[in-house]
């Protein structure tokens, strides 16, 4: 899956992997050693996440219903909890440096569309 922002007109991630099951989410990135130039993880439905045993930081996007991103966290670190976002319905998790270099703020609107 590719995720753009269509309000910077930046693409996000061009490969993107979803998790939609308690199973899938639960996982997420654990056992992974990183996140690659391209790639990221949808957690759906999603409103709060952690980092628990993980090796490394993130960037992460919650979403709402109408993809409108509600909040940015720049290099999650590992072994954290992010705040509850009730009007978050999805995550997106990014290669460290993403939400920078895109400029992505709350606000903007990211599309995600079948490669």
């Amino acid at each position: 899956m590719k995720i753009t922002n269509l309000s910077k007109k930046t693409i996000l991630a061009s490969n993107c992997l979803i998790a939609k099951n308690p199973l899938t989410r639960m996982i997420g990135l654990l056992g992974r050693k990183g996140l690659k130039s391209g790639e990221g993880l949808v957690l759906k439905p999603c409103n709060s996440i952690h980092s628990l045993f993980m090796n490394f930081p993130i960037d992460v996007l919650f979403i709402d219903r109408n993809n409108k991103v509600v909040e940015v966290i720049q290099g999650f670190k590992p072994w954290r909890f992010s705040p509850l976002y009730w009007r978050s319905h999805l995550v997106i998790e990014l290669p460290c440096g993403i939400v920078k270099t895109s400029k992505t703020l709350p606000g903007d609107i990211v599309t995600m569309s079948s490669l």
